[in-house]
């Protein structure tokens, strides 16, 4: 799992986390420091769980400030989706499941 997120002046994605199945863990300790936080995941059966708002990675762990020219910058450009956490929030959290099939009759 990936996190993006903005300070207002300042874009920083970071990651990779990984995470274990139906367990919560602690990301980003301490109070937020923006309303929208961006997420991009996979699991090892090659679900995804990503968007639209475009920013920058690698395959190893990163820190990496700005979202702008991923590929000249040497890295990856990967789409992430947005997540209000909510006016004035401490703190948030997200579940990523799996769609529910929809039934047919």
């Amino acid at each position: 799992m990936s996190l993006a997120y903005t300070d207002g002046r300042n874009w920083l994605s970071e990651g990779w986390w990984n995470l274990r199945s139906s367990a919560c863990e602690t990301l980003l300790r301490g109070p937020l420091a923006a309303q929208y936080y961006y997420v991009y995941a996979m699991d090892e059966r090659g679900g995804e769980w990503k968007g639209k708002a475009f920013m920058c990675t690698r395959d190893r762990e990163f820190r990496i400030d700005g979202r702008e020219d991923c590929f000249a910058r040497g890295f990856d450009r990967t789409g992430f989706f947005e997540i209000d956490t909510g006016r004035d929030a401490k703190n948030w959290t997200v579940q990523l499941t799996d769609p529910t099939p929809s039934s047919t009759q």
